[in-house]
C-alpha cells in the first residue's frame, strides 16, 4: 500500500490497479476519432461570427474551388435532418437550437460543414466561405439590455419550510450577502469528435459519449431511421465532465454528410469551437440571508439564485435543492430565476447544482461565524442535523466525522482567528474550511455476465469510462460476487450493442452499473447452488456458495458446471431503482434514462466531506498560493481506494481552479466568448498544486442502493472554492464574493 493506493478501511475495496491502465499508457486505447475506417472524408465546421441576427447570403464559390472539396452542407441542403425535442435532463439534445441558419441565435452557432478529401482542404475551404449577415444587438449576460427573467421556483418545486421571512426579521444575528460565479467551460483534453459510417441503411457512430443509448436514439430520430439501425461506439472518453452527455447538432450533420457522400466522414472540432458547439457551466448570482441565535443555531435560511440560459431553453441547476438541506435550518425559503440571453444553452458541468450554490452557502457560513464570534467548524457542528427543515431524515450522515478527521490532520486548533494575524515574512497566511456535499444518484441499468467453468468471467454493460476507473470497479464487483480474481474478469463498456446503462452523470455509474452486475452474478450463484448435492448440508438459496463470503468453502467450479452439464452460465439482469415504473427499462433502451436519489425517495441520500485549505497571499503583490489542502470524505462503500483517492484529489484540484483561475470571459457587446483556447482559459499547472491530502472516512449505508455506493466523482470539488475564499479572507481581511479570486481583486480592495 502507498499514498496513491490507500490501505482499505471498513467497507472499502482493495486499491486494484486499473485494468485498462496498460491500454491507456501504451496508446492502445481507442477514443472516438481513433477508429480506422475505409476511405474517410474529413470535415470542418463553420460557426457564426455574430450572436444574433440572420444569414443573408453564403458565397461558396471560392471555397468549392479548393482542390479536394467534396461538398458544403448548410441550411439550404440540410433540411432532411429532423428536429428533436429538447429536454434539460441527460440524454437529449444539447439545445432546442438545432438548425444551421438562416436565423442566428448565439455566437458560434454551427452554420455549415465543409467535407473534403483531406482535413487541410476542408479547413482551407471553411475559411474561404463568405457569409453575409444582418446583425442585431445581442444580450450577453446579467444586467445586459434585453435579457428576460423567468421565475422557475414552482416548476422546480424548490424547498420551503416554516416562516423563514418572519424568523429572519426576529433573528438576534443577521447576515445578508451576495455571491457570483462565472461561466466556465469543460475543455476536456479529448476534443469533440464524430465519425459516421453507413453500411447500406445502418449507421455506426464513433463519438465520445456519456450515454450510448442516448446517442443511438437521438441519432436515429435526427436521421429519421429506426433505432435498431444505429450503432454507437465509445469505449473510452478522454474527459467529459458533463459536456458529452447530450446529443450535439454536429452529429446529425456528419451523419447526413456521410450518407450523401456514401463514404465515412470524420470530424474533429477545434478547441475554440468546443466553447459553443457543446454546453458549459452558466454564470450564477446568489443572495443569501441567514438569521441565527447568538449561540449559533440558524433559525432562518433564505437562498435566492439566478442563472443564465439561452433564449428558448429553460435549463437550470437550481442548487437550492441541496443548499437548503445541508444543515438543520429551522426555517427555509428558496427561489430560483433564469435570465434568458443570446447565448448557447448551458448544460451539466461537474457537480452542476452544488458547485455554485454550495460555494455561496459555505462562504455565508464563514461570514456568519465571524458575526457570531464562533469558530467556523463549531458553527457547522451546532447546525449539524440528521434531518432537514421539513423533517426528512438522512439515510446516513458523516459530515462531522469528516470535519473531525480533516481538522486534526490539518492542525486547525492552531489557527489564530483574527484576520491577518498569521504571517511568514511577506506572506500572509490564511486558513479556511468548507463542507462538501453531493446527492447520491442511482439509475436503471442492465448487465450481462458470463462465467465459464475455468473461472473466467465476462461483464458487458454500455456504461462509460470517463477516466474515472469504471472498467476496474465494475470488474471488482463481479470478481467479488463470483469469488474469482479480478485478473479473471474482462469488462466490456461503451457500446450500444451491450445492455444499457444510464447517462454517466451525477456520480451514478458505479452505483447503477454495479447494482445490475451484482444482480446478474446473484443469478449465476443461484444456478451453481442448485447443482450442489444435498449431502453438503446447505440449502440451494445459500448465497455463500460462491463469492467473497464463501472464502475457503468455495466449491470447485468445474465440478459445479459438470453437474449442470454446461460449460458456461450467462445471465442478463435489469436493475430498477425505487420509484422506477414498469416501462423504465424499455424507455432506457429507447434513450431515456431514469435517475433517482438525493432528496427524492424516502430519505435524504447524500455523500459529504470537509475541506481545509491554507492560502498564502503576498502582502505587497497580492499573489495567491495554495500550499496545502486536506479533504476528508464519506461516501458509503468505496469500491477501490486507489481510484477513490484519485477522484477526490482531481476534484480538489478542480476546486482550486474554480476558486483562483477559471472563468470564461464574455464580450458584453457581442455576446461572444473571448478566451476560447487553453492558452487563455486559465487552469492550474503543477506549480499551482502542491500538497493535496485525501482522507477516506468509513461509512456504511445499505439504504442508498444494493451495493451501498454513494458516488464520489463530483463530491471532491464542491467545497474547495468556498474554503479558499474563506482562507483568503482570513489572510487579508478582504472578503471576495465573486469568483475567481485573482490578485487584481485584492489589489483593488
Amino acid at each position: 500500500m502507498s499514498t496513491a493506493a490507500p490501505e482499505p478501511k471498513e467497507n472499502m475495496g482493495k486499491p486494484e490497479p486499473r485494468i485498462d491502465g496498460r491500454l491507456k499508457v501504451t496508446g492502445e486505447a481507442r477514443y472516438g476519432s481513433d477508429f480506422p475506417v475505409a476511405n474517410p472524408a474529413y470535415a470542418f465546421l463553420i460557426t457564426s461570427a455574430i450572436a444574433k441576427g440572420r444569414i443573408e447570403g453564403m458565397d461558396l464559390g471560392e471555397a468549392k474551388a479548393v482542390p479536394g472539396v467534396l461538398e458544403i452542407f448548410y441550411h439550404e441542403n440540410s433540411r432532411d435532418l429532423k428536429e428533436i425535442k429538447y429536454r434539460p435532463g441527460g440524454g437529449g439534445p444539447t439545445s432546442s437550437i438545432q438548425d444551421f441558419g438562416p436565423e442566428i441565435k448565439y455566437g458560434g452557432q454551427i452554420i455549415a460543414l465543409v467535407v473534403a478529401e483531406t482535413f487541410e482542404a476542408a479547413r482551407e475551404a471553411a475559411h474561404k466561405v463568405q457569409v453575409t449577415y444582418h446583425a442585431e444587438q445581442p444580450s450577453a449576460t446579467f444586467d445586459s439590455s434585453g435579457v428576460s427573467e423567468e421565475d422557475i421556483s414552482k416548476q422546480k418545486d424548490v424547498p420551503q419550510a416554516g416562516d423563514a421571512e418572519g424568523e429572519y426579521s426576529r433573528a438576534e444575528v443577521k447576515l445578508e450577502a451576495e455571491y457570483e460565479t462565472p461561466p466556465q467551460h469543460h475543455n476536456p483534453i479529448e476534443l469533440f469528435t464524430t465519425t459516421c459510417v453507413w453500411q447500406d441503411e445502418e449507421l455506426t457512430i464513433y463519438e465520445p459519449s456519456q450515454f450510448m443509448y442516448g446517442l443511438k436514439a437521438n441519432a436515429a430520430k435526427k436521421m429519421g431511421i429506426d433505432i435498431a439501425n444505429v450503432h454507437a461506439v465509445s469505449p473510452f472518453v478522454g474527459g467529459a465532465f458533463g459536456s458529452k452527455a447530450q446529443f450535439s447538432p454536429r452529429t446529425g450533420l456528419v451523419a447526413l454528410a456521410a450518407k450523401r457522400l456514401n463514404r465515412p466522414v470524420k470530424l474533429v472540432a477545434t478547441r475554440d469551437q468546443g466553447f459553443t458547439i457543446q454546453t458549459y457551466r452558466a454564470e450564477t448570482r446568489h443572495r443569501i440571508r441567514m438569521g441565527a441565535q447568538r449561540g449559533g443555531k440558524i433559525t432562518s435560511f433564505i437562498h435566492e439564485g439566478w442563472e443564465v440560459t439561452s433564449r428558448p431553453d429553460s435549463y437550470s441547476v437550481a442548487g437550492v435543492e441541496d443548499s437548503a438541506r445541508l444543515y438543520g435550518f429551522a426555517a427555509v425559503k428558496t427561489r430560483v430565476s433564469l435570465v434568458h440571453a443570446d447565448r448557447n444553452t448551458p448544460g451539466f458541468m461537474r457537480s452542476p447544482p452544488v458547485v455554485p450554490y454550495i460555494y455561496a452557502l459555505e462562504s455565508a457560513m464563514d461570514e456568519l461565524a465571524i458575526k457570531l464570534k464562533l469558530d467556523p467548524v463549531e458553527l457547522r457542528r451546532i447546525n449539524d442535523s440528521s434531518t432537514d427543515a421539513t423533517g426528512k431524515q438522512w439515510s446516513s450522515r458523516s459530515l462531522m466525522k469528516c470535519y473531525d478527521e480533516a481538522s486534526e490532520r490539518f492542525g486547525w486548533s492552531k489557527r489564530s482567528p483574527q484576520p491577518g494575524s498569521m504571517r511568514d515574512g511577506d506572506w500572509l497566511i490564511g486558513w479556511g474550511c468548507a463542507s462538501a456535499v453531493y446527492p447520491t444518484h442511482v439509475g436503471a441499468a442492465a448487465a450481462r455476465v458470463r462465467l465459464t467453468a475455468d473461472g473466467k468471467a465476462r461483464v458487458q454493460i454500455a456504461a462509460h469510462d470517463l477516466g474515472t476507473g469504471a472498467y476496474t470497479v465494475i470488474g471488482q464487483i463481479a470478481a467479488e460476487e463470483l469469488g474469482i480474481p479480478l485478473s479473471s474478469v474482462s469488462v466490456e463498456l461503451g457500446d450500444s450493442n451491450l445492455p444499457p446503462a444510464p447517462v454517466a452523470g451525477g456520480s451514478n455509474t458505479t452505483a447503477s452499473a454495479c447494482s445490475a452486475v451484482m444482480k446478474a452474478c446473484e443469478a449465476i450463484r443461484s444456478k451453481l447452488s442448485s447443482s450442489r448435492p444435498a449431502s453438503d448440508g446447505r440449502s440451494a438459496e445459500d448465497k455463500s456458495t460462491i463469492g467473497s463470503s464463501a472464502g475457503a468453502r468455495q466449491p470447485n467450479l468445474e465440478e459445479s458446471f459438470s453437474r449442470l452439464g454446461v460449460g458456461a452460465i450467462e445471465e442478463y439482469a435489469e436493475y430498477l431503482p425505487p420509484g422506477g415504473k414498469p416501462d423504465t427499462i424499455k424507455n432506457l433502451y429507447a434513450g431515456t434514462p431514469f435517475l433517482t436519489g438525493g432528496s427524492k425517495g424516502g430519505k435524504l441520500m447524500y455523500a459529504t466531506g470537509a475541506e481545509f485549505v491554507e492560502v498564502r497571499v503576498h502582502a505587497l503583490t497580492r499573489e495567491i498560493r495554495v500550499p496545502r489542502v486536506v479533504g476528508a470524505f464519506a461516501a458509503g462503500r468505496l469500491m477501490n481506494t486507489r481510484t477513490a483517492r484519485s477522484q477526490y484529489m482531481g476534484g480538489i484540484i478542480w476546486g482550486v481552479s474554480s476558486a483562483l483561475h477559471e472563468a470564461t470571459e464574455i464580450d458584453r457587446r457581442e455576446a461572444r466568448y473571448v478566451n476560447n483556447s487553453l492558452a487563455d482559459y486559465l487552469t492550474p499547472v503543477n506549480a499551482d498544486i502542491q500538497n493535496v491530502d485525501v482522507i477516506l472516512v468509513p461509512e456504511k449505508d445499505d439504504f442508498v442502493n444494493p451495493v451501498g455506493v454513494k458516488g464520489i466523482g463530483e463530491l471532491g470539488n464542491v467545497g474547495t472554492a468556498a474554503a479558499i475564499a474563506n482562507a483568503v479572507y482570513h489572510a487579508t481581511g478582504i472578503r471576495v464574493r465573486q469568483l475567481p479570486i485573482r490578485l487584481e481583486k485584492l489589489l483593488a480592495a
